[in-house]
């Protein structure tokens, strides 16, 4: 969950607030987008990497996908 408390924008039914995370190899503060329940969605890369380890477990190797 984020800290604080992060800013809701029903606009677009998702909110905003800060976390300190690692991005690109630097470490501080970042603002994540959030879901009602206040819980980080994930960068573009967290998700590669959660799939990628996903079809490993399945016995697919990722790197040899096209």
């Amino acid at each position: 969950m984020l800290s604080g408390n992060p800013v809701w924008l029903p606009e677009v039914g998702l909110g905003i607030g800060i976390e300190r995370g690692t991005y690109y190899g630097i470490t501080q503060e970042w603002l994540y987008w959030c879901n009602e329940q206040k819980r980080r969605l994930l960068t573009p890369e967290e998700r590669a990497q959660m799939l990628a380890q996903r079809l490993r477990e399945l016995g697919i190797d990722p790197d040899s996908l096209p």
